[in-house]
C-alpha cells in the first residue's frame, strides 16, 4: 500500500506518475480495466489490460466498449500493484483510426531481449487488410516500454484478441478471433505470419467464442476462450498435443457471471509455485458491464491434467499486511443477515466499497492477514455511527481471541478511531469483524493494526 512506502520511493512514484493498487479484488481500482493478460518477466508479473473509459460527446459510441490506450501494471507479489502508465494510445500509431476508440483486449510477449505488444483496433486503411479490426505490434526494450508502433499493423490478420505462445521448439505463434479462433506461425522476427492462418473449427459451433490464451504445460496445449453458450460469456478450455491442434474441447474453467456481466476475458500463469487465472468483472460499475475491472484467484490442477473450476472471489490472492488498510468489504465470509457491502461514494465508485453492519447480528470474516512477529499495540478503524458503537475484532472466528473493541463515537462524518490491542497473536490469521451485542448499526471503511 502506498502509505507504507519510504519517503524516497514515494517522490519517485510522483515524479513518473506511478501509482499503486490493492491485493483484494478488483486489483486496480484507479480506472476501469479489462481482458487481462498477465505474463512473468524476470521477477515480477506484469499485466496489459484494455482500459475502459465512460463514452462522451465526440469520444467513442454511448453504451458500448470505449477503450482509447493501455496502461501496464507490476508486482513482485500479486499483492503490491504498480500502475506504469499509458504505453500505446490510439492518436499515436501511425496505422490506426485516431478516434476508433476501439484499443481491445492486447497481449505482451518477450523475445531476444524484445518486449513485442499485440493490440487489435480499427485501421483508417481499409485496403490494408479489409474493413474491421487488425492487430498491430509495438516493440519495446524493457515491458513497461517506452513501445514503438510498428508503421502497419500484421499483413493477413483480421481480427481482435491477440495472444502469443511461444513454443518449446522456440516457434511462436499466433492466435486471435474473429467470429471463429485462428492461430498461425510467426517469423522469427515476431512482426510476419510465416503461414496462412489455420481455423481452430474443434471449438464448439453456438455461441460467441473469442479471446484466446494458449499456454502448454507438461506436454499439453491448453486453448483457452470466453464463449456464450447461454447469455453471458463462461470461460472453457480445450486441449491437444499440438499448438495448432487439433482440440478436444473439455470443460468450464468458470461459470456465467451471476450479476450478468456479459463479457469475461482471461489469461492463466504460474507464479513462484502457484497458477493463477486473472479475468474481468464489472464490480466498480454494477449497472453498466461495459466498464470493466480484474480480478486475480487462484487456479489449480487435476491429476489427469484438467482444470479445476474456479470459484470468483472478493478477497482476491495473497496475504494482506496486518499494517495495511484492510479492507474488510473484499470478505472472505458475510453473515446473510445484518452486513451488507455498499460503494462509499456512489457519485465516484472508484472510492470504494464499506461494510453496512445494520446491528442484527452481521459479521464479516477476511482471511489471511500476516501479522509478523513483531507486537502491535494498535488498532486504527474508519468508521461512522449516527448513534455510536463499539466493533469487536476476533482473530480467526466467532469464537476466536478478541484482538480489539474499537468505539466508534455517535456522529454522521467518518472518524478513524484507535484502540489498544488486547492480544497480539503472531502468524497469520483471519480477522472475524462484528459490532459488540447491543451495538447500533455501524459503518466500516478499513482497518489497520499498529
Amino acid at each position: 500500500m502506498i502509505q507504507n512506502l519510504k519517503p524516497w520511493l514515494l517522490t519517485a512514484l510522483a515524479l513518473y506518475g506511478l501509482q499503486s493498487a490493492h491485493a483484494q479484488n478488483p486489483f486496480i481500482t484507479n480506472q476501469f480495466t479489462a481482458d487481462p493478460t498477465a505474463r512473468v518477466f524476470g521477477d515480477r508479473v506484469y499485466v496489459y489490460p484494455s482500459h475502459d473509459i465512460p463514452a462522451a460527446p465526440g469520444r467513442g459510441r454511448a453504451g458500448w466498449f470505449v477503450m482509447e490506450d493501455y496502461h501496464v501494471f507490476s508486482s513482485a507479489n500479486l499483492i503490491d500493484w504498480t500502475d506504469h502508465g499509458v504505453i500505446v494510445t490510439q492518436n499515436k500509431v501511425p496505422w490506426v483510426k485516431p478516434d476508433s476508440y476501439s484499443m481491445w483486449a492486447p497481449d505482451c510477449i518477450q523475445r531476444n531481449g524484445k518486449y513485442f505488444f499485440y493490440f487489435p483496433t480499427t485501421p483508417k486503411d481499409t485496403t490494408i487488410n479489409g474493413r474491421g479490426f487488425t492487430i498491430g505490434v509495438a516493440v519495446a526494450d524493457k515491458p513497461t516500454g517506452p513501445f514503438v508502433p510498428q508503421p502497419l499493423p500484421i499483413k493477413g490478420v483480421r481480427g481482435i484478441d491477440p495472444n502469443v505462445l511461444i513454443d518449446k521448439d522456440g516457434q511462436a505463434y499466433l492466435y486471435w478471433s474473429q467470429g471463429n479462433i485462428y492461430g498461425a506461425k510467426l517469423k522469427d522476427n515476431m512482426l510476419e505470419l510465416a503461414a496462412e492462418p489455420k481455423t481452430l473449427s474443434e471449438l464448439p459451433t453456438k455461441g460467441l467464442k473469442e479471446g484466446p490464451y494458449v499456454f502448454e504445460r507438461k506436454g499439453i496445449y491448453y486453448l483457452t476462450y470466453p464463449h456464450v453458450e447461454n447469455k453471458t460469456e463462461r470461460l472453457e478450455y480445450a486441449t491437444s498435443t499440438s499448438p495448432l491442434g487439433p482440440f478436444t474441447v473439455k470443460g468450464v474453467i468458470m461459470d456465467e457471471s451471476p450479476t450478468g456481466c456479459w463479457t469475461n476475458h482471461h489469461s492463466l500463469l504460474p507464479f513462484k509455485n502457484q497458477w493463477y487465472l486473472f479475468y474481468h468483472h464489472n464490480d466498480l460499475s454494477p449497472n453498466f458491464d461495459k466498464n470493466r475491472s480484474v480480478r486475480i484467484d487462484s487456479l489449480s490442477f487435476a491429476a489427469d491434467g484438467s482444470i479445476n473450476k474456479v470459484q470468483p472471489t472478493l478477497r482476491g490472492v495473497g496475504l494482506t499486511s496486518a499494517q495495511q488498510k484492510i479492507q474488510l468489504d473484499r470478505y472472505s465470509r458475510l453473515s446473510k443477515q445484518g452486513a451488507t457491502i455498499a460503494f462509499l461514494d456512489t457519485a465516484n465508485k472508484f472510492q470504494g466499497w464499506k461494510t453496512v453492519f445494520s446491528g442484527g447480528g452481521g459479521w464479516v470474516q477476511y482471511n489471511g492477514v500476516a501479522f509478523g512477529q513483531q507486537k502491535l499495540k494498535t488498532v486504527s478503524l474508519r468508521g461512522t455511527s449516527s448513534a455510536g458503537a463499539t466493533v469487536q475484532i476476533r482473530l480467526d472466528n466467532a469464537s476466536g481471541p478478541v484482538v480489539a473493541e474499537v468505539t466508534v463515537p455517535k456522529g454522521a462524518a467518518w472518524q478513524e478511531v484507535k484502540a489498544p490491542v488486547l492480544a497480539f497473536k503472531s502468524g497469520t490469521h483471519a480477522l472475524y469483524v462484528a459490532p459488540k451485542s447491543g451495538a447500533g448499526a455501524v459503518e466500516v471503511d478499513w482497518v489497520r493494526f499498529e
